[in-house]
C-alpha cells in the first residue's frame, strides 16, 4: 500500500543564459504549474520558483529581477560570469532549502506537466525522479542521431545514466544534501545522480520545441559536455589506452621475430614505405594518447587548486536581497 509523504515545499530551479525571448513565456507557465499543485496540496503555499542567471549578456537578469519584485513566490541570483549549464544547476540547487526541487529549462521544451507526475511520484516514496524523453519526434536529423551516439559513447566509455534524461528531474532533501556532498569542480549531473543510490522512478513524456529563442547546446558544447562526463567519471580511457599499447607491443615482438626469421632464412624484403607508415601510425597514437592522459592530468590540477565554482553577484527576492 503506498503511503503518501507530509505536504512538501517545491523550489523549481531554472538556469538562465541568454533568455530574454523565452522568459516570460516560463515564468507564467511555471507560475501555473506551482499554483495548480497548490490547489491540489500537492505542495505547501512556501513553494516557489528560483531563476539562476548564468552571467547573461542580455536583459535575462532584468526581467528575473523585475519577476521577483512582482510575484512573493518567484526568486533569482545572478552568477558574477558565464560558468556554463552545470555549475548554474549547481549553483541553484546549493541556493534552495525546500523539501524538494525540480530542475528544468527555461526553453519549455520539457514538458511542464510531468512536474506534478514527478512530485506524485516523491508522495509514492521515491526520492528521485528522472524526467525522460518518449520520443525525439521534434529533432532534427542531426539532433537526433548525434544524441544516440553521445548515450552510446557514454554507455561504451563506462558512465552510467539515464538514456534520454538530460537535466530534468526532481530530488527530494536527502537526495539533494548528498549531491551537494560531491566537491569535484569537473561536475557531470546527470552522471552523478545515479551514483546516489536512492529510490528513483522514471517518467515519461514528449518533448516540444523550444518556446522561443536559439538552441543553447550546438554539437561543440554536446561534445564538451561528453568529454567532461567520460573524463569526471570513468578510467575508461586510460585502460584504453593501456590494452591498445598491450596489443602494439604483441603485434610488434611478433613482426619481429618474423623478421629475424626471415633474416636468418635470407629472405629479406625491402619495405620502407611500411615502415614509414608504421612509424607515423605510432606517432599519432602516441599524441593521442597524451593527449587523453594530459586531459586527466589537467583535471587533477583544476581539483587540487579547490578553487570556488562560481561567484553569486546579486541575489532578488530574499531578506538578504542586493
Amino acid at each position: 500500500m503506498k503511503t503518501f509523504r507530509k505536504c512538501p515545499s517545491l523550489d523549481i530551479v531554472v538556469p538562465c543564459y541568454n533568455e530574454t525571448e523565452a522568459f516570460p513565456f516560463c515564468l507564467a507557465e511555471l507560475r501555473n504549474i506551482i499554483n495548480r499543485l497548490k490547489d491540489k496540496e500537492l505542495i505547501s503555499s512556501q513553494s516557489g520558483i528560483l531563476f539562476v542567471d548564468d552571467g547573461s549578456k542580455d536583459d535575462t537578469w532584468r526581467l528575473i529581477s523585475e519577476s521577483c519584485q512582482d510575484h512573493d513566490n518567484v526568486k533569482g541570483i545572478k552568477l558574477s560570469r558565464n560558468k556554463g549549464h552545470q555549475v548554474a544547476l549547481i549553483a541553484g540547487l546549493g541556493k534552495s532549502e525546500a523539501d524538494i526541487v525540480v530542475s528544468i529549462d527555461a526553453d519549455l521544451q520539457d514538458d511542464t506537466n510531468a512536474i506534478e507526475d514527478m512530485v506524485v511520484k516523491y508522495h509514492e516514496g521515491f526520492d528521485v525522479v528522472y524526467g525522460v524523453r518518449n520520443n525525439r519526434q521534434s529533432d532534427t536529423f542531426l539532433k537526433k542521431n548525434t544524441a544516440l551516439l553521445f548515450y552510446k559513447l557514454m554507455s561504451f566509455m563506462g558512465v552510467n545514466q539515464i538514456q534520454n534524461h538530460a537535466d530534468f528531474r526532481l530530488l527530494s532533501r536527502v537526495a539533494l544534501n548528498a549531491l551537494l556532498d560531491y566537491r569535484e569542480e569537473n561536475i557531470y549531473i546527470r552522471g552523478l545522480i545515479p551514483m546516489l543510490g536512492f529510490p528513483s522512478t522514471q517518467v515519461f513524456y514528449s518533448r516540444s520545441s523550444r518556446v522561443a529563442g536559439e538552441s543553447k547546446y550546438p554539437l561543440k558544447k554536446m561534445l564538451s559536455l561528453a568529454v567532461e562526463g567520460i573524463t569526471s567519471l570513468t578510467i575508461t580511457p586510460l585502460r584504453m589506452i593501456a590494452v591498445f599499447g598491450l596489443s602494439i607491443a604483441a603485434i610488434s615482438t611478433l613482426a619481429g621475430i618474423y623478421a629475424i626469421i626471415e633474416k636468418l632464412l635470407g629472405r629479406t624484403v625491402d619495405g620502407w614505405a611500411s615502415v614509414m607508415i608504421g612509424v607515423f601510425f605510432l606517432g599519432g597514437v602516441q599524441m593521442l594518447s597524451l593527449g587523453v592522459i594530459g586531459e586527466y592530468i589537467g583535471k587533477i590540477y583544476v581539483e587540487t587548486k579547490r578553487r570556488p565554482k562560481f561567484f553569486i553577484s546579486e541575489e532578488k527576492g530574499y531578506n538578504d536581497v542586493k
